[in-house]
């Protein structure tokens, strides 16, 4: 089977031009290996895998063709085979996103199927996502300076009883010790037999999810999901054969692996990983500009937050000539992010919006179309996106589609809709007895076709019954030019559920007061009831490893300063303790009261705090 011509996509007039051809022509391909197989034939000797060891020196790189990667997995493959790993189950991986990685993730779905865990999770949690999947195999990150991932894996492994084999990856890329996953790759044949391969049905990965926090939620996709996805992206991307992407994204994120990854190897072009840690490396990002122009970079995936952090990282004259696209999701994109980076780089913005539950991807803004502000952008080939009434965002079945431009959740249908999560039980709330994934995201999409997000069904911030879009109150700070970036949540409150407060961190040598800073943004903010109670200024905002804002963190910051205020309030002077801890995913404020406190002291104090919309434990 051949791939067809990838057509442009510019419209959702283009989408009804694709959907016409047939669908197995289109896709190419059952699994993500023969994508991967396709582009090695095609072109066995351009790029496919370009990594950068030391930011600071410009030798330090690893160059591997399309032919050498697709031999790599070969040959890992023929290792997970040798230990037992069949068709559908599970390899654990615990690495950054460095070469080996991309050799063990797309050797596990061609043996078994791989499985992406956090590498930065707690002991405790890689060791429950272990016993879930039940996973034998293990390829771990060495030990590493900076990266306790060799540690946390030997800790987790002591807790789950499942694990028979680990491969621990040598950090060095460029000289890897001889015990290293990479040197026993070196020792083993590339003779995979060319009729073994998987199935578009067979399970191709489990990936986790929920956040950092609460018991295993593991998600499979199939074959045919990925693929829908590797195919569809270049499309909008106007990806070539040769061109090459900065990705940063970890591989136990989607975007990283598919939205960024196999879509662009896929279409014969390569990718340019920037170091162990990725974007996360200040040394790195110091020299970005240098580094991209030297790789001959053509597009850009980031979150919009490392977005940011390029604008503030030297850049000589010419270096961002040859970058015709940035591309960036993961979270909503601020249109005065986007405006400022596209009026100092000259590199377009262009929005993508995506759920691990879709493989990555839901919608994405046209290359060649124009950029238009909160839009996310066109559905994917053979897809449907709608917005669905609110009473239906925990429904087991979609009861209307609401009319182009009426807001309500997000809800989509085709063929990279993940047949749901392991345990079936979870599967409520996400995907329909009818077939439809509900995103938990506010939006509508207009008569054009483009998608738009208005803010996330559980972010919004509910004051007496009054719906507000934290979007509006951040879209409102980020336009301030001392803000580099903000969140907007509710904190609670005893008469109005909840009052909106917004956190900023500050761009580099600017100094303004929380106070002077809502005096001078609240009147950009549309609605009055939206106007923040207070202005809390950090150093920089808690993120997620892929560069999220990570907003379960201020909530939980919001609710323990409300709570200390009040019992400050009631108790002049008396100390308490109060802090967020978590049980089995759900948020509860513990508050310490004083040994030695009265009993009516005691009783003052619960009794301030008692009608608070929150739970509340006392020690």
């Amino acid at each position: 089977m051949q791939p067809s011509s990838t057509a442009i996509i510019r419209s959702s007039d283009d989408l009804d031009s694709i959907e016409r051809s047939d669908y197995d022509v289109w896709a190419g391909a059952r699994s993500t290996y023969e994508l991967l197989r396709l582009s090695a034939q095609a072109q066995p000797e351009a790029p496919a895998i370009v990594y950068v060891h030391d930011p600071a020196d410009p030798q330090s790189m690893l160059v591997w063709s399309h032919a050498e990667l697709l031999s790599q997995i070969h040959r890992a493959a023929t290792l997970f085979r040798s230990l037992g790993i069949s068709r559908n189950v599970p390899v654990a991986l615990l690495v950054p996103h460095i070469p080996s990685a991309q050799v063990a993730l797309w050797a596990a779905q061609l043996a078994g199927c791989a499985f992406p865990i956090n590498f930065l999770l707690n002991a405790e949690h890689v060791a429950e996502l272990l016993q879930a999947s039940r996973a034998r195999v293990v390829v771990a990150l060495g030990p590493a300076p900076g990266l306790p991932v060799h540690d946390t894996v030997v800790r987790a492994i002591k807790l789950a009883d499942n694990v028979q084999q680990v491969l621990w990856v040598d950090p060095n890329e460029l000289q890897p010790a001889p015990e290293s996953f990479q040197s026993r790759l070196g020792e083993l044949p590339d003779d995979w037999a060319a009729d073994d391969t998987p199935a578009a049905s067979d399970l191709a990965a489990l990936f986790h999810t929920g956040g950092t926090t609460g018991l295993p939620k593991l998600l499979r996709h199939t074959h045919a999901n990925e693929v829908h996805v590797s195919r569809s992206a270049p499309a909008f991307y106007d990806f070539r054969p040769g061109d090459r992407i900065l990705n940063g994204f970890p591989l136990f994120h989607v975007a990283g692996a598919f939205v960024y990854g196999l879509s662009c190897l896929a279409a014969g072009g390569s990718l340019f990983i920037p170091t162990l840690t990725g974007l996360r490396n200040p040394e790195f990002v110091r020299r970005a500009w240098q580094w991209l122009d030297r790789c001959e970079v053509s597009h850009l995936g980031c979150v919009p937050t490392a977005l940011a952090a390029l604008l503030t990282a030297p850049r000589g004259e010419g270096e961002a000539a040859r970058i015709r696209l940035a591309l960036t999701g993961g979270s909503p994109l601020p249109p005065e992010l986007a405006a400022r980076f596209e009026k100092d780089t000259g590199i377009p913005v262009r929005n993508i919006f995506g759920m691990t539950e879709c493989a990555g991807i839901v919608s994405v803004e046209p290359a060649h179309a124009p950029r238009t502000p909160n839009s996310v952008g066109l559905r994917l080939p053979y897809t449907r996106v709608v917005a669905v009434p609110l009473e239906d965002a925990a429904a087991t079945l979609i009861s209307r589609e609401l009319p182009p431009g009426e807001t309500g959740v997000l809800a989509l249908r085709g063929p990279h809709v993940s047949p749901g999560y392991v345990d079936p039980s979870k599967n409520a709330g996400t995907f329909t007895d009818d077939g439809w994934l509900l995103s938990g995201d506010l939006g509508h999409v207009d008569a054009a076709g483009r998608i738009f997000i208005t803010g996330r069904a559980k972010d919004l911030i509910i004051r007496s019954s009054h719906n507000i879009d934290p979007g509006l109150i951040e879209d409102a700070f980020l336009a301030h030019p001392s803000v580099l970036a903000c969140a907007a949540v509710g904190e609670p409150d005893a008469y109005a559920g909840e009052l909106p407060v917004v956190f900023v961190s500050l761009r580099p040598g600017e100094d303004i007061s929380p106070e002077a800073l809502l005096r001078e943004v609240a009147p950009s903010i549309p609605e009055p009831p939206a106007v923040p109670k207070r202005v809390i200024v950090l150093g920089e905002l808690p993120m997620t490893p892929v560069g999220k804002i990570f907003k379960p963190a201020l909530r939980a910051a919001a609710a323990e300063h409300k709570v200390r205020a009040l019992l400050s309030n009631a108790a002049p002077g008396v100390n308490c303790t109060v802090s967020a801890v978590d049980h089995g995913g759900r948020s509860v404020l513990r508050v310490a009261l004083p040994a030695g406190a009265a009993g009516d002291l005691q009783a003052c104090m619960r009794h301030a705090i008692a009608e608070l919309p929150i739970a509340i434990e006392f020690d």
